[in-house]
């Protein structure tokens, strides 16, 4: 089975997690601390204290996905507030995967008239 990040919300936990934790684990902190139902179809990460391990854990209707990636170079960049974390899109999902610290990028501005 093809698992489509498209189709799926995407949140991100802020801060540091333990990563020994295993599916019930991070499912508990989805639903207790995250407040969000961890069987709705959306896509949750979570990083370690020292950014270099991410785990990542998706419900698809049969089961849990639970997927780790460990950086052997470099960190991943990661929001540390709340404020800083949000639900992201997949095309910041391929930013944040490819080392792009998107949550430091300047804010696009919208005006309703030039004057």
């Amino acid at each position: 089975m093809k698992v489509n990040f498209e189709e799926a919300r995407i949140y991100v936990r802020p801060g540091s997690t333990d990563l020994r934790k295993g599916v019930s684990g991070l499912c508990s902190i989805i639903v207790n601390e995250m407040n969000l139902d961890a069987l709705c179809g959306s896509a949750f990460l979570f990083c370690n204290k020292t950014h270099r391990l991410m785990k990542v854990i998706f419900w698809d209707k049969s089961g849990f996905w639970l997927a780790q990636k460990k950086l052997e170079k470099s960190t991943w960049p990661w929001p540390n507030t709340e404020e800083a974390a949000r639900e992201i899109k997949p095309e910041q999902l391929e930013m944040l995967l490819a080392g792009i610290d998107f949550w430091r990028a300047h804010e696009e501005l919208h005006f309703d008239s030039p004057f």
